[in-house]
């Protein structure tokens, strides 16, 4: 579920472009994949449906902060949580499009103690903020 290494990064303004050119909704391909805030990839969910755009990952950054953006407090996952490029954990993430309608999702994969699990997130141009560490 990684990038190439030769994926464009996105910048906020380009992310938001992205996100404004989606359609009115999700089509059958990925209306499972629909969701405002982080969830986890449904583990019948076959990927090959969505590709690979680009990333958030600053190739010039060797490790990228951990450091959340919460202006307000919130929860990360939320759903109305900003989406802030710079920082945990969009600056890990990958940038992904349905095959099928073209609808953007922000994909980063979560590594615990005992698992590894993919979230995915809709891209909502609204929620993107352009803040630096």
């Amino acid at each position: 579920m990684s990038t190439n290494d030769s994926a464009s990064l996105f910048t906020p303004d380009a992310l938001r472009q992205l996100g404004e050119s989606a359609g009115a909704g999700p089509c059958p391909s990925c209306a499972a994949l629909a969701c405002p805030g982080w969830e986890a990839v449904p583990g019948t969910y076959d990927t090959r449906r969505l590709r690979c755009v680009g990333t958030l990952r600053d190739p010039g950054v060797e490790d990228p902060t951990l450091e959340e953006y919460r202006p307000g407090g919130g929860t990360l996952w939320a759903p109305d949580a900003p989406i802030a490029p710079a920082y945990f954990p969009y600056n890990r993430c990958d940038v992904w499009q349905c095959a099928s309608c073209g609808r953007p999702f922000l994909r980063y994969t979560e590594y615990g103690g005992y698992y590894v699990e993919h979230r995915i997130r809709e891209l909502d141009p609204r929620r993107v903020v352009d803040a630096a560490p």
